[in-house]
């Protein structure tokens, strides 16, 4: 009986230790994109209701729904890359940024005229988007370190 061994390492090791150090990174990448893809759905069926839950006027509700569609694709994208560029998540990172800054101001002031549900509703994704923008954060660098490591070592 011959046994073969296989190139491939055993779950858990680390073959590609860059390509480990970007496993949170792209997981929530991956999670944003599917978060943002389900925000973006429920602005566009906002959208076309005659009574709106929300309050978000139906422009408003277009035009950032699409937006977030657009978003959702870039962040799946970006998490597919065989190799995460630092400046693409950077920007990925300050576009939750500036999303959370915009949904907690559209939530705490009166610039559009949300129902009470609309603004719990914004606040929450407001606290969303700035958890994942941290954790998008703390994975780059995750990755950066792991980088600046090889390279000491080599």
């Amino acid at each position: 009986m011959t046994t073969s061994t296989s190139p491939r390492t055993a779950p858990g090791t680390a073959k590609n230790p860059a390509r480990d150090a970007s496993w949170l990174l792209r997981t929530v990448l991956r999670t944003d994109s599917v978060s943002t893809a389900a925000f973006a759905v429920l602005m566009l069926v906002e959208s076309a209701l005659t009574a709106t839950p929300l309050g978000v006027p139906r422009e408003l509700a277009v035009v950032s729904g699409c937006g977030m569609v657009c978003g959702a694709v870039a962040f799946w994208l970006l998490a597919r890359m065989p190799v995460l560029p630092p400046r693409l998540v950077a920007a990925a990172i300050a576009l939750n940024a500036v999303c959370g800054v915009a949904f907690a101001v559209l939530a705490c002031t009166g610039l559009v005229p949300l129902t009470g549900f609309g603004r719990v509703f914004l606040g929450a994704g407001a606290l969303i988007v700035a958890v994942f923008a941290d954790l998008e954060y703390l994975g780059l660098r995750r990755v950066r370190r792991s980088a600046q490591a090889r390279v000491r070592t080599a």
